[in-house]
C-alpha cells in the first residue's frame, strides 16, 4: 500500500496517509473555491496525524456535517472529513511531501449546488436526512 506524509507550511501538523491515489477532486462550493483545494479522497482509518493535532483548528458551516480543519499556527487546510461521506476524509494534496498531482486525473465535483436533504443518502452516513436538519 503507498504511503505518503504531509504536513502544514510551518510543521506544527504532521501527518501520513497509507492509500493509493488514483484520483483527485475539485469542488465549487465557496469554501473550496476560496482555498483552491485539491484534494485526494481517503478513509478514515488510511488517515494518521502524527503529529500537532492540538494545532489543529475546526471550520464548520452551512449543516455543519463538514469538518475542516486547518493549521491554528500558518492557517494552511490540510484535511477536511467529507460531509457526503462522513468516514473519508479529503487531504489536501499540495500537504503531501513528494507527491506530483500532474499525473493523477481530477474530477470536478458539486458543491455548490449540494442540497441539505439527500433521498437517496446510505443511511449508514450520518449526514442531512430531512428538510430542517441543516444548518
Amino acid at each position: 500500500m503507498p504511503q505518503y506524509h504531509g504536513s502544514c507550511h510551518c510543521g506544527a501538523v504532521r501527518f501520513r496517509i497509507d492509500a493509493a491515489i488514483t484520483e483527485l477532486t475539485t469542488c465549487d462550493c465557496s469554501l473550496c473555491v476560496k482555498k483552491n483545494a485539491l484534494m485526494a479522497k481517503v478513509h478514515e482509518s488510511q488517515l494518521t496525524v502524527l503529529q500537532g493535532e492540538d494545532a489543529l483548528s475546526l471550520y464548520q458551516w452551512n449543516t455543519h456535517r463538514a469538518k475542516h480543519y486547518f493549521c491554528s499556527r500558518c492557517g494552511i487546510y490540510t484535511f477536511h472529513r467529507k460531509r457526503a461521506a462522513p468516514d473519508h476524509y479529503g487531504v489536501n494534496v499540495f500537504c503531501l511531501d513528494d507527491f506530483d498531482p500532474h499525473d493523477v486525473p481530477v474530477r470536478a465535483t458539486e458543491g455548490v449546488g449540494m442540497t441539505v436533504v439527500d433521498p437517496a443518502a446510505r443511511p449508514e452516513w450520518p449526514g442531512p436526512r430531512v428538510a430542517g436538519e441543516g444548518g
